[in-house]
């Protein structure tokens, strides 16, 4: 056996680990109808088909920032610009979908983030934007200057507060799908990634409509130029401002509940430090191209550069937490020894999917990434626990958590054990026995 299997547990973990029976008799697990945590279904399984009242909203706010938009940029030119924005969207969205792998969060979250930011925060900036920039105007009797203080002062305070909206209703209402940086991240990406989807539509058809009515063609065009500058060369400039607002209610996760101002106050510190950069972002334009490069090059790269660096690390802090926090249910007799290492690898838990498949095909794999999912969850639960953030219905949670486990452990826990033998990450001989027909063990 490993020497790494071999480290001493807690004898007395705080809190207290139930007793591993043959017969679960948790009186803490409610029935299946009010399961806190349930299986992470394919995209097109999702229970987001039920919130028809959301759906219904932001549809309205589709609709309507379609019609302004077709409005301003014509029918040919939204048509340009649609297909235009909607390239870079796939590989952001895969971008921080990548980064939730440790513990996905449910499409349905995502999903609603990337549609208020596309829809209903596209639609507060654009009216709140116009309204703040005429009413300058028509103060200041100074059309030019209202159009540089609404790009660098309006634009930002309103653009960051509709996005971090979205951020904020999934933080209060999905609270159990909140629990750290990486999840403030991939919310607060997915929101900027639609709201810079509709911003480009407009950018990139208002630029084809001014071509088409100067005559402007090929390299020489505003479209080329603009999609250049939005599409080539800063199609992380949106996530990245609203990045901070998510880390901020990240943070904000990680906080005891006790701490209620530091829980206020790091969302605010977000948001603000998003409203911040987005204002310098902007404000570069005004200073011309050499502006825009310069803080191109020396702010906007290396913070971008940093973002991803926090972003890679909390992730690889969550498969810490995972390897530190499971090895007590392990002494328990929940979990086999060597799966909290296995489930600490993104490249383990991938071969125990495909172990399985092999052997029992996609119902076994998908047993095996549930399961995967539920044992993550234990982890950050009993990690919240230990910081007094998981809440008084810790053990109720924990026991369903490990009910969810215990009907699918002859599936996932041979398979997540060879699993982390073939990935070199523990050497333990062959079980005696097969996996039901095959072993799973042999190299």
């Amino acid at each position: 056996m490993s020497d790494r299997i071999r480290q001493p547990y807690p004898t007395a973990p705080h809190p207290a680990i139930p007793a591993c029976d043959e017969q679960l008799l948790f009186d803490a697990v409610p029935e299946p109808a009010r399961w806190r945590y349930k299986p992470r279904r394919a995209l097109w399984r999702s229970a987001a088909v039920r919130a028809w009242t959301v759906i219904t909203l932001l549809a309205l706010c589709g609709l309507v920032i379609l019609a302004l938009v077709r409005e301003q940029t014509g029918t040919e030119g939204f048509a340009v610009g649609l297909a235009l924005a909607l390239l870079p969207v796939p590989l952001l969205m895969a971008a921080f979908r990548w980064l939730d792998r440790v513990e996905p969060g449910p499409w349905r979250n995502l999903l609603f983030a990337f549609a208020w930011g596309a829809c209903a925060a596209a639609l507060i900036a654009i009216i709140a934007n116009s309204f703040a920039t005429q009413w300058i105007a028509t103060a200041t009797a100074d059309p030019r200057s209202a159009d540089t203080i609404g790009a660098t002062i309006i634009a930002p305070v309103v653009e960051e507060s509709a996005k971090a909206a979205a951020v904020l209703l999934i933080f209060l209402l999905r609270r159990k799908d909140f629990t750290g940086i990486v999840d403030g991240v991939v919310v607060a990406g997915f929101t900027a990634t639609g709201f810079a989807f509709t911003e480009n539509i407009l950018y990139l058809g208002n630029a084809f409509l001014e071509d088409q009515e100067f005559g402007r063609s090929g390299f020489a065009s505003g479209t080329a130029a603009t999609f250049v500058v939005r599409i080539l060369m800063s199609p992380f400039a949106h996530p990245l401002f609203t990045v901070l607002t998510g880390i901020g209610f990240g943070a904000a996760a990680l906080t005891a509940r006790r701490r209620r101002l530091r829980r206020t106050v790091l969302p605010l510190l977000g948001l603000t430090l998003a409203i911040g950069v987005h204002a310098l972002w902007n404000g570069s334009a005004v200073f011309g191209p050499w502006g825009f490069f310069a803080v191109y090059g020396l702010f906007m790269v290396p913070a971008f550069a940093l973002l991803t660096w926090l972003a890679v690390w909390s992730r690889q802090r969550e498969l810490h937490t995972v390897a530190t926090q499971l090895p007590p249910y392990a002494a328990a007799g929940w979990i086999s020894p060597a799966e909290p290492l296995a489930l600490s690898s993104m490249r383990a838990r991938t071969l125990a999917r495909d172990a399985a498949a092999r052997v029992h095909g996609s119902a076994a794999a998908r047993a095996v990434s549930e399961y995967e999912g539920f044992a993550t969850s234990l982890a950050f639960l009993r990690h919240r626990a230990h910081q007094g953030t998981a809440g008084p219905d810790f053990t109720a949670r924990e026991q369903e958590l490990l009910h969810h486990l215990w009907q699918r452990k002859h599936v996932a826990s041979p398979a997540l054990t060879y699993a982390a033998r073939a990935t070199g990450r523990v050497r333990i001989p062959p079980p005696h026995r097969d996996y039901e027909g095959y072993n799973p063990y042999r190299g």
